[in-house]
């Protein structure tokens, strides 16, 4: 059997991601399963506990490290995400196509780590600095010390482009959307 597609879909915080992933997760004939990270952070109101992130105590965040079941983690405003290796191996090993969403440093350490023809890596780039700013203001679930330091950060990440395959500016959702859902078949297709 043929190792599973893992896709990468990474950019600043703010930019879209979850929005996009839920839009490419649509399209069925994709097949593709979503890698669930696992995070310290305290659930938002609409997030779903298994589905959105696996929330879980700083206890037992640390005991994944400690095991070495991390494909990446990181620690960002107090709090720590995680993609957990064996549930992303695992489906790979079975022939089934991986989606991570991740953050910027979490891809390039992803991408370090799985050096293999059946990655592709998405760079999700707002229209602009200013659309960055609105987005992460209109979540309205953070103070304004971490939207500054949301927005600094995503200036320096804007930057860090280099290593991905695809960058795609999300200036509308459904036509950024559409161009990953292209480029992932085309993928697929050719790793046939």
């Amino acid at each position: 059997m043929k190792k599973g597609l893992l896709v990468i879909l990474s950019g600043p915080s703010g930019v879209g991601k979850g929005t996009v992933r839920k839009y490419i997760m649509s399209n069925f004939k994709l097949d593709l399963s979503y890698s669930i990270s696992m995070t310290t952070r305290a659930k938002r109101d609409k997030e779903v506990d298994g589905v959105d992130y696996y929330f879980v105590s700083k206890e037992e965040f640390q005991r994944n490290i400690d095991e070495d079941n991390f494909l990446e983690w990181e620690e960002f405003v107090g709090n720590r995400y995680g993609t957990p290796k064996d549930k992303v191996e695992e489906l790979r090993n079975q022939g089934k196509h991986i989606l991570l969403e991740i953050e910027i440093n979490g891809a390039q350490e992803v991408l370090r780590k799985i050096n293999d023809d059946r990655v592709i890596s998405f760079f999700l780039m707002p229209p602009s600095l200013d659309a960055l700013e609105a987005r992460i203001r209109r979540r309205k679930t953070e103070s304004e010390d971490i939207i500054q330091e949301r927005l600094q950060k995503g200036v320096k990440e804007m930057g860090m482009t280099e290593q991905y395959d695809h960058i795609i500016i999300n200036d509308d959702i459904a036509r950024a959307s559409q161009e990953i859902v292209d480029l992932i078949k085309l993928k697929i297709k050719k790793g046939r």
